[in-house]
């Protein structure tokens, strides 16, 4: 267990932990959500030792191993990746690497490390070295990385790909509870599935910083919310967070309400008695207790982007063709036979795992690199614009928010500041250079850009990046309403599958079209796996099959639906009484008994309904 008690720290004027307390168990999958800045990395810095609190303490328990992954770091290795990655093994690590040097000693006709090299052989083979090599290369191979990478340096990797390794050593240690901080920033979607199915198979806690609301609502089972300096727990997963905290905030809104007109009331009469010698005392004294009652303080609301995208001009049916092209860089072939349709309307999601040339199939698309072969059409009236993933290429550093936009539209100043300001760009905002901008600043500074051209096709790659998930969920939402065609790439799982209604897979050697969002297209991919492993066996049946099972499941599934049957009764019971007791909020008057224990019951029954959701959710899922 982690004990979190009574913490307190500063920074400056900012309040980050204001006597911040609760217990962490071993078992628990936390998410830590709050807006930028409320200490969701500062936490899991403390519970690691990294960050000094002011007051407080943070105690872990019955010899629990917890690791901690930071959101980024330089991994300073001499050693192959595959080397790096096996450290994790520390006796396994060490003698490896002490036998690579001993061989290399042997090949140069040295024998004097012959007994040596015998003695360190025999340790390995005692720590079975084969399966940790073998499990090391599975975990790389999940996250990414393919065989011939595994004895490049770790010096010739990008900060993302460094990362990757850091994970991959982290979950080879085993540890009892994890601290991730952003773990999928840098994973495509491919590995973000591989993380998370391997997650679902763990049984370790953690506590988790995430900005995909999908993990998070696959992944955890409590919410911990960070809000200036105070955190809130909530059970359930994002989802059923976000559910909770409209229901309490409507509660809290309710009861702000009604005290507010037990204050007025009480106010009327102080005025009344005041005027009246006899009573003047009694109107002191209400006056004073009025005084020390505490306020019921509703929270601020958070300061969201605002925007819809203007409409555009209607194109012809058919607006992109692309036919058999091909692109290759510096004698290495990045794709080819590349051939697609995209009508008007669609909102079609380009996927492949990084590397595949997601980013250069669309700068061949706009002209920036002429392919090798084949043809490229947009149809009748099309304009097309593009969001570029790397805004450090597209926005000029030393020109200012206002100046980048002028200068790259023709609209005026004042709907340019309209626009801005909807983005968050307030008056001093865009005076500021966009070389001093955050990563998400820059996002929404060239997402406004975009908005500007009038496009009717839009090219976007990656922007979701750097975007909080109520940034996320806004874009979504204006991309969703947008009334001309999309070709997109985003590693964000909830993004694709609320956005897509067709998924273009693009590979070495072409692309593979599926109708239907990116869940579909996983079950489909899943579907002809299956299919091809049937084909595949000698009788043609499918050998994951086990004959004499089909009664056995029929029973089983018959028992889960009259579970399920029964649970959604206990639902629409608890529903109904959540219902009743909020509105009979209207008829109490604030801080009476009865105030406080329907206050109570309200509690308790939405902790009852979360946890029905939860086994109503498991048992569904299986069907």
């Amino acid at each position: 267990m982690i004990q979190i008690k009574d913490i307190c720290l500063d920074f400056g004027s900012q309040k980050v932990f204001d006597h911040l307390s609760m217990n962490v168990n071993q078992d628990q999958r936390i998410g830590l959500v709050g807006r930028n800045g409320m200490g969701k990395s500062t936490l899991l810095k403390a519970i690691d030792k990294i960050q000094i609190l002011d007051k407080g303490t943070i105690n872990i328990t019955n010899k629990m191993n917890v690791a901690y992954m930071p959101q980024e770091m330089v991994l300073a290795s001499t050693k192959t990746i595959l080397e790096e990655a096996l450290s994790s093994y520390k006796d396994v690590g060490v003698l490896r690497e002490r036998s690579l040097v001993l061989e290399a000693l042997i090949t140069a006709n040295d024998s004097s490390v012959l007994e040596e090299y015998s003695e360190v052989s025999g340790r390995l083979a005692e720590l079975n070295v084969e399966y940790a090599i073998a499990e090391t290369k599975k975990m790389l191979l999940g996250l990414g990385f393919k065989i011939a990478q595994l004895d490049d340096p770790v010096s010739t990797l990008s900060v993302g790909w460094q990362m990757r390794v850091v994970l991959a050593k982290l979950l080879l240690q085993k540890a009892d509870f994890y601290l991730f901080d952003e773990p999928t920033n840098h994973l495509d979607l491919v590995a973000k599935d591989w993380f998370l199915g391997f997650l679902k198979e763990t049984d370790f806690g953690f506590m988790l910083v995430c900005h995909d609301k999908y993990f998070l609502d696959e992944m955890c089972n409590v919410i911990l919310e960070l809000d200036r300096g105070n955190g809130t727990i909530y059970y359930g997963n994002y989802t059923d967070y976000e559910e909770e905290k409209e229901s309490r905030l409507q509660v809290l809104t309710q009861q702000a309400n009604l005290q507010q007109k037990d204050i007025d009331r009480k106010k009327k009469l102080i005025e009344q008695f005041k005027a009246k010698a006899s009573k003047a005392k009694m109107a002191q004294s209400m006056q004073k207790m009025l005084d020390k009652e505490e306020r019921i303080v509703l929270p601020p609301d958070a300061r969201t982007v605002r925007f819809t995208f203007p409409p555009t001009v209607r194109p012809g049916r058919i607006v992109l063709e692309v036919q058999d092209i091909g692109f290759s860089f510096d004698n290495k072939q990045i794709f080819d036979h590349v051939s697609f349709q995209i009508e008007r309307g669609d909102k079609i999601a380009l996927v492949a795992p990084n590397g595949m040339g997601k980013t250069t199939l669309f700068n061949v698309l706009c002209g920036k690199y002429k392919p090798q072969h084949g043809k490229i059409e947009f149809g009748y009236n099309v304009k097309h614009t593009i969001f570029e993933q790397d805004q450090n290429r597209v926005l000029n550093p030393n020109k200012t928010v206002s100046e980048e936009v002028l200068d790259n539209c023709s609209k005026s100043e004042q709907e340019v500041r309209s626009f801005l300001g909807a983005f968050l760009f307030g008056k001093d905002e865009i005076k500021k250079k966009t070389k001093v901008l955050s990563g998400g600043e820059k996002n929404r500074l060239s997402m406004v850009k975009v908005m500007l051209q009038d496009a009717n096709f839009l090219l976007l790659d990656e922007p979701t990046n750097h975007l909080d998930i109520s940034s996320k969920e806004i874009l979504l939402k204006a991309l969703q309403q947008f009334d001309g065609t999309i070709l997109f790439v985003s590693h964000d799982h909830d993004f694709i599958n609320k956005l897509s209604n067709r998924v273009i897979e693009l590979t070495p050697t072409g692309v593979h079209s599926y109708h239907g969002n990116y869940d579909l297209f996983l079950q489909q991919k899943r579907d002809a796996e299956r299919l091809l492993k049937k084909a595949g066996s000698p009788d043609g049946a499918d050998s994951s099959d086990k004959s004499g099972s089909d009664k056995e499941d029929r029973k089983a599934n018959n028992a889960a639906k009259k579970d399920q049957q029964r649970l959604e009764g206990k639902i629409a019971r608890l529903e109904a009484e959540i219902g009743r007791l909020q509105n009979s909020f209207a008829d109490i008057d604030y801080g009476t008994p009865e105030f406080d224990e329907t206050d109570k019951a309200l509690d308790a029954a939405q902790a009852e309904l979360a946890a029905v959701q939860k086994e109503w959710e498991k048992i569904a899922a299986k069907n």
